[in-house]
């Protein structure tokens, strides 16, 4: 069977972080949501995702094809449901497609199938920014079972501290030298050759994926993923990092999310609850005002290739686009639009060639190739933010 993951309707409440990647390819938990469907489906998968994407994320139609909501993440039983349908039957979930059967070039017409409601109460499905760190937690648990289940972790080192150590799991390579990991209210997954240096303590659900590292004295609260080849340091709670980027340094980053290639400045803190304890606005890009999320701690979403000085500080809620570079004083706007460069005095456009210039540097350092596929969709992004930049 070939299986093809699909946007769905939520693409534009995922934004930033869907103007560089499919909905399937955001991270929760330990691994993004494509992974996890592949895992339970013993099928690669293929995308159906915005025009300028595609090339670098194409579509495989075959005779024979099922469409699944890239939103849903998958259990078990859902994945199952989905591998057992046959053609003219939809899987729904409420009044959202979850799943279809399709044959090649066949018209999609929901009223001649045969839908299936899923009725089954384990659904866990991304649907704003901010469900990518509040449902973290559930997320590391599921892939926790899945990953680990009728495996051996390696051996706990003699002098790393542990609670509930039944709950913790160490890939080949992890390197964890006098830590402590605190297992009692969640797992914790380390990943292959990743590193937890001296004095750092963790407690679960934590995930840090392959490559990535742990610096030094490093406190982290229950809820975070560290993505692959990420750095982190200081104090974090709550919060995923999707992958190749870096808060090496003392700071506070709380209730966030972080995307691809990004770097956070020594000290940089983020706020994650308002003084008035009021409920927490987002900005909204399809509205283009602040969305309600019914949170009270809720701190920075940041979009990839995304940087900030040394010292920075955000306000409760701020929304930093793709390719934008931030330094000074001061707290910034807490909307500030992809390619700007500046601070709390104000932003100018930051030029893609400039921007490339760096990204190129930044990629080459971990041994991955900026491409003319990855320009050609960060030069779409430009274009298709520049209504948000003031100059």
């Amino acid at each position: 069977m070939n299986y093809i993951l699909f946007d769905g309707n939520v693409r534009n409440q995922l934004l930033p972080f869907t103007f560089t990647r499919p909905v399937a390819d955001i991270r929760i938990g330990i691994l993004t949501i494509r992974e996890k469907w592949e895992h339970l489906l013993g099928f690669t998968t293929t995308t159906v995702t915005e025009d300028y994407l595609a090339e670098k994320w194409p579509m495989v139609e075959l005779e024979k094809n099922v469409l699944i909501n890239a939103s849903f993440i998958p259990s078990e039983n859902l994945a199952n449901l989905v591998k057992g349908l046959a053609e003219n039957q939809a899987l729904f979930y409420k009044d959202e497609p979850l799943a279809f059967f399709t044959t090649e070039g066949q018209e999609v017409d929901f009223e001649a199938y045969e839908v299936i409601q899923y009725t089954h109460n384990d659904v866990l499905r991304i649907e704003h920014t901010w469900d990518i760190f509040s449902k973290n937690h559930e997320a590391i648990e599921r892939d926790f079972e899945m990953l680990t289940k009728g495996r051996s972790s390696q051996p706990i080192p003699e002098m790393t501290v542990t609670f509930n150590k039944e709950q913790i799991f160490i890939e080949e390579g992890a390197r964890l030298p006098l830590c402590s990991l605190n297992a009692t209210e969640g797992p914790i997954y380390i990943g292959k050759n990743a590193e937890i240096m001296e004095g750092s303590m963790i407690r679960g659900p934590f995930a840090l994926c392959e490559g990535a590292t742990v610096k030094m004295n490093a406190k982290i609260y229950t809820g975070c993923t560290v993505g692959p080849y990420s750095k982190v340091g200081g104090e974090l709670n709550n919060s995923v990092i999707f992958g190749y980027s870096n808060k090496g340094h003392d700071g506070f980053l709380g209730n966030s999310v972080i995307g691809e290639w990004c770097n956070l400045g020594a000290d940089t803190n983020n706020s994650n609850l308002k003084n008035n304890y009021a409920e927490v606005r987002l900005w909204d890009y399809e509205t283009e005002g602040f969305a309600r999320t019914g949170l009270q701690f809720c701190g920075l979403m940041m979009g990839d290739h995304s940087k900030c000085g040394i010292n920075t500080m955000f306000n409760t809620g701020t929304v930093v686009g793709v390719s934008a570079n931030i330094f000074g004083s001061g707290f910034p706007r807490n909307f500030i639009p992809s390619f700007s460069w500046g601070g709390s005095g104000g932003m100018t456009t930051y030029k893609t060639q400039k921007a490339f210039e760096v990204a190129k540097v930044v990629m080459d350092r971990r041994g991955v190739e900026f491409s003319e596929t990855d320009a050609a969709i960060l030069e779409h992004v430009f274009e298709e933010t520049a209504k948000w930049r003031r100059n």
